[in-house]
């Protein structure tokens, strides 16, 4: 069984489109499930935009700090 229900690549997609997919993927994970986040830089914005819409909701979990790719675990509770 696969660790993560989803992966998003965000390089991958334009910079308009990368936080609606990010958000989107994270509204479809059911409670305990968790996706992973692959970026190129320190996504600590997006965790800031993630505290403030689904406060209590989700864990952020670094599995790699860069400095070229960074690797994010995010639990949905």
């Amino acid at each position: 069984m696969n660790e993560f229900a989803a992966t998003i690549n965000a390089p991958d997609y334009p910079p308009h489109l990368k936080h609606k997919v990010i958000f989107d993927t994270f509204d479809k994970l059911k409670p305990g499930e968790a996706m992973l986040l692959i970026n190129d830089h320190n996504p600590i914005p997006l965790r800031y935009q993630f505290e403030s819409m689904h406060p209590g909701q989700f864990s952020w979990e670094y599995l790699e700090e860069g400095p070229a790719i960074f690797r994010v675990k995010i639990d949905k509770k």
